[in-house]
C-alpha cells in the first residue's frame, strides 16, 4: 500500500486527486492539507512513502514545504506544476523535490509518477524537463554546478545516472548493474558530491543538460 499526503490550496484540486488514487488499488491517502506548513506537519505525523505537493499556493508554498520536509529527513515530494511556474521550478529542486508532474497530466502519467517518487525513483515531466533547463540555461547554474566536470564520474557513477533518469529507483538499480544495493548508494552519494547537487532531482536535470543522457 502506497500511503499519500495531498498538499493543494483548493479543494477541488484535492478532490480530483484523491478520485484518481482512489479509483487503483494500492494507494490510500492518509491526509490533505492547504499548504506546505500543514503539508510538513501532516508528513511527520503520518509518515507517508509520498507527498503531492502544488507548487503556489496561499500561505506557505510548496518550495517551503517541500524544504520542511527534506530537511527533516522526510519522505519524497512530488510537486504539480504548471507551464507558468518557471520561477519557482529550480527553488523546487533546490528545495529536495524528487519529482515533477504537470496538472494536466493524463491520470495514468499522475499514478505512474506517484508511484516512482514513493518508491525512491525520480519523475521529470518532458515537458517540465525541458523548462528547468531552459530556465537553469538562461539563470546560470550556481558555481558548484558550473565547476562540476563530467569526467570526474566513473563509468560506474555514469551507468547509476543514466538510470536514475530514468527513473529507477536504488533496488532497481542494484538489480540491473548485479551489486548491492548500499554499493548504489554510495555511488549515488558520490556523484552527488562530484556534480554538486544535493539530490536525484537535481541531478538528473544536471545529465541532461550536459548530455549525459539524451532528452
Amino acid at each position: 500500500m502506497i500511503r499519500v499526503v495531498l498538499v493543494d490550496d483548493q479543494p477541488l484540486v484535492r478532490a480530483g486527486l484523491r478520485v484518481v488514487l482512489a479509483e487503483v488499488e494500492g494507494f490510500d491517502v492518509l491526509a490533505e492539507c492547504d499548504d506546505g506548513a500543514a503539508g510538513a506537519r501532516a508528513a511527520l505525523q503520518h509518515q507517508p512513502d509520498v507527498v503531492v505537493m502544488d507548487v503556489r499556493m496561499r500561505g506557505t508554498d510548496g518550495i517551503e514545504g517541500t524544504q520542511r520536509i527534506r530537511a527533516g529527513d522526510g519522505p519524497p515530494v512530488l510537486i504539480l506544476t504548471t507551464f507558468d511556474d518557471d520561477d519557482v521550478l529550480w527553488g523546487a529542486i533546490e528545495a529536495g523535490a524528487a519529482g515533477f508532474v504537470l496538472k494536466e497530466a493524463s491520470a495514468e502519467d499522475l499514478i505512474a509518477a506517484t508511484r516512482r517518487v514513493a518508491a525512491g525513483g525520480s519523475w521529470l515531466d518532458p515537458a517540465v524537463t525541458g523548462r528547468v533547463l531552459s530556465l537553469t540555461r538562461a539563470a546560470g547554474l550556481p558555481h558548484r554546478r558550473a565547476a562540476a566536470r563530467v569526467e570526474e564520474l566513473t563509468e560506474r557513477e555514469l551507468e547509476v545516472l543514466r538510470r536514475m533518469a530514468a527513473g529507477a529507483n536504488n533496488t532497481e538499480i542494484a538489480a540491473d548493474l548485479v551489486v548491492s544495493v548500499a554499493t548504489v548508494k554510495t555511488h549515488v552519494g558520490s556523484l552527488f558530491l562530484k556534480l554538486g547537487t544535493r539530490d536525484r532531482a537535481a541531478a538528473i536535470v544536471y545529465a541532461y543538460q550536459h548530455g549525459i543522457v539524451a532528452r
